[in-house]
């Protein structure tokens, strides 16, 4: 079972749908014994990083996360979700988060051209690397996703599976062992996004 964590921030509904579509067992709950009792996390998430990451740990679930990721047990992050993963955020100030994958947020403020649109909103196709991974089985380079963020990760290139590009070369899909992000919306993202969801859902971690 997935558990999709409630935190006060994200879009559960589409999540909670897109899975109810596939046909998967997930729970929504902000509960600290359904992350432990499930199989698999999910940790969605919209609006600024300060206070996603503030209202994370004032639930207490930040350790629960951190405590079930240690024993291998798989994570995916979503858009907010993902970059709350890294080790901070350069989001209107510097806030901690997770630091389950190493790396920062940045801002695409002052990285792209002034002629590119902020946020980034919209389709980008997928440009997959050699680190691949089960989550993105069945998925081909050129898949189109559905993105929206003014921020992105900036991180070593060893727990990049896949890049978009938007003047700057985008972490799409990032993962260290167990741990993996989305920064774009699998839950928006047509029958790609779906094959990423059900292979969430049934794969085998390797």
């Amino acid at each position: 079972m997935v558990c999709i964590i409630d935190y006060g921030v994200g879009n559960l509904f589409s999540l909670k749908s897109s899975f109810a579509y596939l046909g998967a067992e997930c729970l929504v709950s902000g509960n600290p014994d359904d992350l432990r009792a499930c199989d698999r996390i999910l940790l969605p998430g919209v609006g600024a990083f300060s206070d996603a990451a503030d209202k994370l740990r004032r639930t207490g679930l930040d350790r629960v996360l951190i405590e079930e990721a240690s024993k291998g047990k798989p994570v995916l992050g979503i858009c907010l979700g993902m970059q709350m993963l890294f080790d901070k955020s350069l989001e209107d100030g510097e806030w901690r988060g997770l630091g389950l994958i190493p790396g920062s947020v940045v801002p695409f403020k002052g990285a792209i051209p002034d002629n590119f649109k902020i946020p980034h909103i919209g389709w980008n196709p997928l440009e997959l690397t050699q680190e691949r991974t089960w989550l993105l089985d069945g998925v081909r380079n050129g898949d189109h996703v559905y993105f929206v963020h003014s921020y992105y990760a900036d991180c070593d290139s060893r727990f990049v599976c896949a890049y978009a590009e938007y003047s700057v070369r985008v972490p799409a899909v990032v993962r260290s062992g167990n741990v993996l992000g989305c920064q774009f919306h699998p839950e928006k993202s047509s029958e790609v996004g779906l094959r990423i969801l059900k292979n969430f859902c049934e794969g085998d971690i390797c």
